[in-house]
């Protein structure tokens, strides 16, 4: 590493000759296997970005030229060559984030969005630069293949291209993969110009062969030249991005840090709008990785760096319990068909897709044609099944409300890794599905507890035809099944904390995955001297009808969801219980309304008051008020 230790910031990489750049890609490739095996991260997209960073910060004077990257996941290589090589801590709390992040550098312009933004941001920024007078800033935006397939992006370019003054250089990371291979016809074009050099050859074999020509050599070259567009559209058709006014350079070998270096000085110097097109690969030097043809390593847990295999093995996840549903459901049903938006794999749908193949559609990173295209597939007669991240849904609730349940069409929206997921950070907390989804007329929507509630609440809203409906559970290990010991209305009752007669003093109503905490919680509550019952409501959406009716029996109301506080399932009971007359004191926990730092979940969770401990404490401070002054609580 004797390279690498010399490099502390971007202008460190100037004195290197083209064979020490060679030796810091390889050392760069090194450490990221070391250092990424320890903690878990994306390893195989930074793997793939090496000699492609190299070239950028050799090129451009970062932070002067603002280098953007979408979605981030790929900014590895980025920390390290502007400072930042303790990666002890990557993804841990007071660490490390794993997405660009203002707080750690002045190099890092966005933090950790969501993909197909950054030519958004890029369009912005070059505007600003222009209105600033800052001609001699250029904005640099690197998007990979698979962020091209969203819409965003698109119309971010139509914008880019309107001027052909500000200087705004598009760099596309084509390793033909998001998660796994990138899909549509976006991809079919940019693998036509992977295996298309014929127009580059063919141009410089007609420059040298006809400037030899005497006398009509030259001016022949030039009339074929000014014709580029047309031998463009002939030999190698990128004519696509031409035709929106956007010069286009490559494809070039994104592990060549010469080749990429002249073609982002040539895009440099034309002072618009420039797309170069890199081909890199994915997991690059790493053979566990480069052989892993589900996602190239995108993100790894810790891992045996020489193995690739993980420490620790864990038990089943929500997700793989999920897609064992989906394949029994789709065994029984021909009308349920599934949806991805390019995350074939990391939502469960791999296990579909392979026994469904012809029922199964993977719309590229576009979950906002996701949702309408659903809503034609219901209105067609089937019953589609579209399973994201539950903070990716966010993207599309114009979507859900207005095509989906304008229309009253029967399609079940899988929400993945809802609530605090921790180390990727505040972007991807599934914080604001049940609050945003709280306004939408006639969805439900479903938080299963466990594995056995995830399998049955699946199959309820597979089976609701006439409205959108909503399963959300969190990430990573189911725990053990929880029983319920009785039923009021549709909801299991989980603890029973009537004592010999006469009602509990506290009902907790526990939200999805947060059961356990809350049974563990009313045990801490009858050690204090304080009965508590404990509710599952299964589907938080509508407030079934019983719930007011027993809240009254109690002397106060505890809900607990692991889901922003702010118009979610707290506050919705408590508007239930307002409607209802029922003037019961209430206490909603949740999720602070706030951008959260990176950390383990139960990390957070313990921040901010979700455990066992801190429901428990409220709960007995509640009832400790309405014992000294009933009147002061409501």
């Amino acid at each position: 590493m004797a390279l690498l230790t010399r490099i502390r910031g971007p202008r460190d990489l100037d004195r290197l000759s083209p064979g020490q750049l060679a030796v810091l890609a390889e050392e760069i490739r090194g450490f990221l296997v070391e250092e990424v095996s320890k903690t878990g991260g994306h390893l195989g997209p930074n793997l793939g970005v090496v000699e492609l960073t190299i070239a950028l910060h050799r090129v451009f004077e970062s932070p002067k030229d603002r280098i953007l990257f979408d979605t981030g996941h790929q900014s590895y290589v980025h920390k390290i060559l502007t400072g930042r090589q303790d990666f002890s801590q990557l993804r841990i709390k007071g660490g490390l984030s794993g997405y660009p992040s203002r707080a750690e550098s002045e190099h890092d312009v966005i933090e950790n969005s969501h993909a197909s933004t950054v030519l958004g941001y890029a369009d912005g920024l070059a505007k600003a630069n222009q209105q600033q007078g800052h001609g001699d800033r250029h904005v640099v935006a690197v998007i990979g293949d698979g962020a091209l397939t969203g819409g965003m992006a698109w119309e971010a370019l139509n914008n880019i291209a309107e001027s052909q003054d500000r200087p705004v250089i598009i760099v596309v990371n084509d390793n033909e993969r998001s998660y796994s291979p990138t899909i549509g016809g976006l991809a079919n074009h940019l693998a036509t110009l992977r295996t298309t050099q014929g127009y580059e050859r063919f141009l410089s074999w007609g420059k040298d062969a006809l400037q030899r020509t005497p006398v009509v050599g030259q001016s022949l070259f030039e009339t074929l030249h000014g014709a580029k567009k047309g031998l463009k559209d002939f030999i190698a058709p990128q004519g696509m991005f031409e035709d929106l006014g956007l010069k286009y350079v490559g494809p070039i070998d994104g592990h060549d840090v010469q080749a990429v270096e002249s073609a982002l000085r040539r895009a440099r110097g034309f002072g618009g709008p420039v797309i170069v097109h890199c081909l890199t690969q994915k997991g690059r030097g790493y053979r566990a990785a480069e052989q892993n043809e589900e996602d190239r390593f995108h993100a790894v847990p810790v891992i045996h760096p020489d193995t690739g295999l993980p420490v620790k093995t864990a038990g089943q996840d929500w997700t793989s319990v999920f897609g064992e549903e989906m394949v029994a459901i789709g065994r029984e049903r021909r009308d349920v068909v599934a949806i991805t938006a390019a995350m074939l794999h990391p939502v469960g749908l791999a296990p579909f897709a392979k026994e469904f193949p012809e029922r199964t559609y993977d719309v590229g990173i576009a979950e906002q044609h996701a949702a309408v295209s659903a809503a034609g597939l219901a209105t067609g007669g089937l019953h589609p099944v579209v399973a994201v991240y539950a903070t990716f849904l966010n993207r599309a609730f114009d979507q859900v409300l207005m095509d989906v349940a304008l229309h009253r069409c029967g399609v079940t929206f899988v929400l993945d890794r809802a609530g605090v997921t921790g180390t990727d950070g505040a972007s991807h907390n599934g914080m604001w599905d049940m609050s945003i989804l709280q306004v939408v007329p006639g969805l439900r929507l479903a938080a299963p507890r466990d594995s056995d509630q995830l399998r049955a609440q699946l199959r309820e809203a597979v089976a609701v035809e006439d409205a959108p409906t909503v399963v959300r559970y969190s990430k990573g290990t189911v725990g053990p099944a929880v029983p319920a010991v009785g039923r009021v209305g549709g909801m299991d009752v989980l603890r029973d904390g009537s004592v010999d007669g006469a009602d509990a003093d506290v009902l907790i109503v526990a939200i999805g995955a947060m059961a356990t905490t809350c049974l563990d919680a009313a045990e801490r509550l009858a050690a204090q001297g304080i009965s508590a019952t404990v509710i599952d409501p299964r589907w938080v959406k509508p407030v079934d009808p019983e719930l007011p009716a027993l809240a009254a029996r109690h002397r106060a109301v505890i809900t607990v969801e692991d889901n922003g506080r702010v118009g979610g399932v707290g506050a919705t009971i408590a508007q239930a219980l307002r409607d209802a007359g029922v003037d019961v004191p209430l206490r909603d926990l949740g999720i602070p309304q706030q951008f959260l730092d990176h950390a383990s979940r139960d990390q957070i969770l313990a921040e901010i008051g979700l455990t066992a401990e801190g429901v428990a404490e409220k709960a007995a401070a509640l009832v400790a008020k309405i014992s000294l002054d009933p009147a002061a609580v409501l």
